[in-house]
């Protein structure tokens, strides 16, 4: 049988992207503690990911969202990488997060720690992606949309990583809409 790469690359992508969640999975987490979500979208939940960009757009005025939206049309998998929070605080009364213990913080307020665990968690999964030689972006407006779209319930902090094999990187050089 021939395989012409062309033909077979939305699975390959698919299939590394696989290997990058599980790079993501196995990063380190203050205490040890698993909050970390991960998930993969491709196909038509990328595009309902991409239109969810450009409402957010027509809303917020931020044009930014317009190219993004237009950017993670090209990829052949996207990532999305966030925390839940626990309903018990780490108990570790850091402070980084402003309040003098964990017990003072309001429960709106993330624990910072579970924001040190997704950026490990990217930064996991970004080296993965580098070592397989995928074009990515870290984006956070895509996962701000995913957020809003309750792709990922319960799920706070959430930043995506679009992936693709072509020819020249879509997620560089990329250009922002005209102004009117």
């Amino acid at each position: 049988m021939i395989y012409n790469e062309r033909d077979i690359r939305p699975e390959v992508v698919k299939s590394l992207a696989e290997a990058v969640m599980a790079a993501a999975r196995t990063a380190p987490k203050a205490k040890g503690r698993d909050l970390v979500e991960i998930v993969m979208l491709t196909d038509d939940d990328i595009v309902r990911l991409s239109d969810a960009m450009r409402q957010i757009s027509a809303e917020s005025g931020l044009k930014f969202l317009l190219r993004d939206a237009d950017n993670i049309l090209q990829a052949q998998a996207l990532i999305l990488i966030g925390t839940r929070e626990p309903s018990q605080a780490c108990a570790l009364n850091c402070g980084y997060c402003g309040f003098a213990t964990c017990e003072a913080k309001p429960a709106n307020v993330p624990c910072v720690m579970n924001g040190v665990d997704v950026g490990i968690a990217i930064g996991s999964a970004c080296s993965k992606i580098a070592d397989v030689r995928l074009d990515s972006r870290v984006l956070f407006s895509a996962g701000w949309a995913a957020r809003r779209c309750g792709i990922m319930p319960d799920v706070d902090l959430i930043f995506a990583i679009p992936m693709s094999v072509s020819s020249k990187s879509p997620f560089f050089d990329r250009k922002s809409p005209e102004k009117k």
